[in-house]
């Protein structure tokens, strides 16, 4: 490939002002994450439009130029990792909230909004758009899309699957396939944006999104409960199920050595002292009843022998404090190395998955250092697990002890991060032959070529 046929056309499709090259692009961060490295691609393009995002595709399909797509860069495995020869293609201009409707209660953004954006702007209208996690400031909705992202408030809205009505996108060939239905019910045909929704920018590329807005609730009650056993915790989420109904929207559970090391730098709610630590939240539509009646809830399950300790929040301020707790994994890097892992499985097997996995560790690293929290209302658990050093074989070991167990639990490598290129080996550990072979075979068809996020998810 001619490298500055490359650039002129690209210049000529953009602008130079969107093309970055050279110290330009390896001057900024490769993610949020910590990573030493920096993007390692000698050219960036930034478009403004989906447009200009088609003319890129065009030409670098035509010149077999590998495109990694940018968006946050909040994800933990590798997705977004470009080498040198790739071109990055970064989303940051297709930023903004093009409308919202109240009434059909949907909102139209381009991809590289930011989650908090989105957030608010539907706030402002008497509406929320449920999705949310700790990166929110940072991650963009066209990177969720891509990633599927879960986050916080899965048991009660689902993940963003469940949230998307429409996209468009940009096929690696540069054709755009404009998507952007508005209805919650619309069978005529195949949904096509099922098919990019998950697939890590591997099948196309998502420019615009349409996402379905729920009512802003009235009420928002948080509750931070120390509890001394699994099967209380286990117990507890059935019991707030039933008695909460579907107003229970978080159930995020902190192990001991997780709270412990978010609270050396922060005031403790609760005293470190228990093995578990739930974040109860519960929205609803009535700012009175919905108090008294989350109090009431709570004091049942510490009659019922549910609850050892508990503190409820009293002001927005106090919500705040007890979800930094829960939301501050960046702070984990602090520790090194510190492998980050995301992973699903049925809830009646965390416990005992959780003490293999730590025996296991502590066998090949007696000095190992394991943190475990997670969305565990829908079976998914982050472990962050510091052992041996950064070099050498530490890490494919540690992957192995973590990833193992999981076929014969009927769980998955990975919960909502995907696959990228950190978890690709696994891939099968997971999944069927035959379902990788429709995999390769859908990526194959759409991208026909191999330009688009080449080696993410499989060879």
């Amino acid at each position: 490939m001619n490298r500055s046929e490359l650039l002129s056309r690209l210049l000529v499709a953009v602008g130079e002002t969107a093309v970055l090259t050279g110290d330009r692009v390896r001057a900024r961060s490769a993610g949020i994450w910590g990573q030493p490295h920096t993007i390692a691609a000698e050219i960036l393009v930034r478009p403004a439009d989906t447009g200009q995002v088609a003319s890129v595709l065009s030409i670098c399909n035509e010149l077999d130029q590998s495109v990694v797509i940018h968006g946050g860069l909040t994800g933990v495995v590798e997705g977004a990792r470009a080498e040198n020869s790739d071109l990055v293609l970064s989303l940051e201009r297709l930023d903004g909230v093009d409308s919202i409707d109240p009434i059909g209660a949907t909102l139209t953004a381009g991809a590289g909004t930011p989650l908090a954006t989105i957030q608010e702007a539907a706030a402002e209208h008497g509406l929320m758009f449920p999705l949310d996690m700790g990166a929110r400031d940072t991650a963009t909705i066209g990177g969720n899309v891509a990633t599927n992202a879960g986050g916080n408030r899965v048991i009660r809205y689902g993940m963003v699957r469940s949230l998307v009505l429409g996209l468009e996108v940009v096929l690696a060939d540069g054709t755009v396939l404009s998507s952007m239905n508005q209805m919650i019910k619309n069978n005529a045909g195949y949904d096509l944006k099922q098919l990019f929704i998950g697939s890590e920018g591997t099948l196309g590329v998502v420019t615009r999104v349409i996402v379905r807005l729920s009512a802003q609730p009235a009420s928002r009650e948080i509750a931070l409960v120390g509890i001394d056993d699994f099967d209380r915790v286990t117990r507890l989420l059935g019991y707030l199920n039933g008695a909460c109904g579907n107003t229970l929207s978080a159930y995020e559970v902190m192990w001991h050595d997780y709270y412990s090391f978010m609270t050396v730098t922060r005031p403790a709610p609760l005293p470190p002292d228990s093995a578990y630590y739930v974040l109860v939240e519960m929205l609803g539509s009535d700012p009175v009843g919905d108090g008294e009646r989350f109090i009431t809830v709570l004091d049942e399950a510490q009659t019922m022998g549910l609850i050892d300790t508990a503190i409820i929040a009293k002001s927005g301020t106090d919500e705040q404090a007890i979800w930094a707790i829960r939301d501050d994994v960046v702070s984990l890097q602090e520790l090194r190395p510190m492998f980050l892992f995301d992973v699903s499985l049925p809830i009646r097997s965390v416990e005992a998955y959780v003490t293999d996995i730590r025996a296991a560790l502590t066998k090949g690293w007696p000095d190992q250092q394991m943190f475990v929290f997670g969305h565990l209302g829908d079976g998914n658990v982050h472990l962050a697990i510091s052992a041996g050093s950064a070099s050498g074989d530490a890490r494919k070991n540690v992957e192995d002890i973590v990833y193992r167990p999981l076929a014969a639990l009927g769980g998955s490598i990975s919960a909502e991060h995907g696959i990228g290129l950190e978890k690709k080996s696994y891939l099968d550990w997971c999944r069927s032959d035959a379902e990788i072979g429709v995999m390769r075979a859908l990526k194959n068809t759409l991208d026909v070529k191999g330009i688009l996020n080449p080696g993410k998810v499989f060879d």
